[in-house]
């Protein structure tokens, strides 16, 4: 599952670049974590940007690995996107909800596999 996993992550990632999102994040959490794998983290912009980098990341991982995500919580309007793949967890922020919840931190026994700033 790990394989898969990760590809999954790229994917989410691969799709957050193209659409321009800001400091994203991949975190490997396995032995760390135990509902999740990965977690990936990103700003966006603005709501529209929020809604923009969901859908494309939602439509990206349904083409390319034929699955949909297991839930999505919070939408843009809210400053905070949670979109479960299951093993692969995607949190889109807006700027000052990412500084407010700090996710990096909390999670900071995690490995950092990158970081686009």
């Amino acid at each position: 599952m790990t394989d898969r996993a990760l590809a999954i992550a790229r994917t989410i990632v691969d799709s957050l670049e193209k659409k321009k999102a800001e400091d994203i994040l991949l975190i490997d959490l396995i032995g760390v974590c135990s509902f999740t794998d990965y977690f990936v983290i990103c700003t966006g912009s603005s709501e529209r940007a929020l809604k923009s980098l969901a859908d494309e990341v939602k439509g990206r991982v349904k083409e390319v690995h034929v699955i949909n995500e297991r839930s999505t919580e919070g939408d843009s309007t809210s400053g905070w996107v949670l979109i479960d793949y299951g093993d692969v967890i995607l949190h889109l922020f807006s700027k000052l909800l990412r500084k407010y919840y700090q996710l990096e931190e909390l999670w900071s026994e995690g490995k950092f596999l990158l970081r686009f700033q």
